[in-house]
């Protein structure tokens, strides 16, 4: 299945690139600003797609110029599409706001009637995604949510307040990546509301309040619940990579020396390698777990680098300093023994290994 993302490199965007990247059968087609600079880039994108999922948008800014601009790209997608005679299964990414009196909300039902009548025209499926607040790793703060902005202050020592305790419903990416890829899956249509958590701005901010103080004591935070994860990956994520490798106390007395290696409410599962100089372990990313590499002996160089592209990032470690990074979601990362003796390593996830859901996707840090 080929799957066309508009907003691919927005937050949701990322997101459902990174999601769809890993599954079997789907090639991703990623399209950034530059596909709505002519109407032959926007042809060009369509052509061939058996789904369009449409996240290209604009939330802030004047109201008029929003509204404006979320109309205006329906628009020309659905004039490519009747142009070129194509009918991908269309889904576009609504809000919340369209119960609500604002100018975005009107925009994006204004814009949600565009794309309907096109798909009335072509005897095409079309999808209205009604989605709450959505956040996640890589959430721009003061812009894509109060969660980013609070992990972002968070992440710099700095203090967040409330101004206003409102009830909110938020969803990660995620969990809207899946629920996407499953409507284009089923062909699943009309308008179709994604139900998110509640909970008040207040109560957001305790929460990641006490992951942040149960973190910089080398603490992981009781994450069993799918949410309390999705919080605290994406809190994390902003502490990345100036926050690694994280050294710990290493307590050293006559008959030798200990560390605590993982401290958390999880339980999890935990396994020691070895692996023989040169020998390079990994190259894969995860969309979900918490997972620490840990090196007890030997020298390691780990790298990373974000699913979607960027830049790699390389630690170097050693046995002799216990250090641990620990792999942030969505970044493909490996390690490899640059020493001349016997690399051991700890690893350490938050969950147990399901071969049925391994939340594990292969992808080489340095592409060929």
């Amino acid at each position: 299945m080929r799957i066309g993302v508009t907003g691919a490199r927005g937050l949701l965007g990322t997101h459902l690139h990174a999601y769809l990247y890993g599954q079997p059968g789907v090639q991703v087609v990623a399209g950034g600003r530059e596909i709505f600079a002519s109407p032959e880039s926007l042809q060009a994108f369509v052509r061939g797609c058996d789904a369009v999922v449409h996240l290209a948008g604009m939330n802030r800014g004047e109201d008029a110029e929003v509204a404006a601009t979320n109309v205006r790209l329906c628009e020309e997608l659905a004039a490519v599409l009747e142009a070129e005679g194509e009918r991908p299964h269309v889904l576009f990414s609504s809000s919340t706001h369209i119960e609500r009196g604002t100018a975005y909300g009107a925009s994006k039902r204004q814009a949600a009637e565009v794309l309907q009548a096109w798909a009335e025209r072509a005897g095409a499926r079309f999808t209205n995604v009604i989605l709450p607040g959505v956040f996640g790793e890589g959430g721009k703060p003061f812009y894509n949510s109060v969660v980013s902005t609070f992990c972002f202050q968070l992440a710099r020592g700095e203090m967040p307040s409330v101004t206003a305790d409102a009830s909110i419903e938020q969803i990660h990416a995620q969990d809207v990546a899946r629920r996407l890829h499953t409507m284009t899956l089923c062909g699943e249509t009309g308008d179709v509301r994604v139900k998110g958590v509640h909970l008040t701005v207040g109560e957001l901010l305790e929460r990641l309040q006490s992951f942040q103080t149960l973190y910089a004591a080398h603490v992981i935070p009781d994450v069993r619940r799918d949410f309390d994860r999705d919080l605290f990956n994406t809190y994390r994520s902003y502490l990345y990579p100036g926050h690694y490798p994280v050294p710990l106390t290493l307590h050293t007395d006559p008959r030798g020396s200990l560390f605590e290696a993982v401290k958390s409410h999880n339980g999890g599962q935990s396994f020691l390698s070895t692996t023989h100089p040169a020998i390079t372990r990994g190259n894969h990313y995860h969309t979900r777990k918490i997972e620490r590499f840990l090196v007890t002996g030997g020298e390691a160089e780990i790298k990373l680098r974000h699913v979607a592209g960027g830049p790699i990032h390389t630690f170097h470690v050693s046995g002799d300093t216990p250090t641990y990074v620990d792999i942030p979601t969505l970044h493909t990362h490996n390690i490899t023994n640059v020493g001349s003796g016997i690399l051991t390593t700890l690893f350490w996830t938050h969950e147990l290994f399901d071969p049925e859901n391994p939340d594990t996707y292969p992808e080489p840090v340095e592409p060929a």
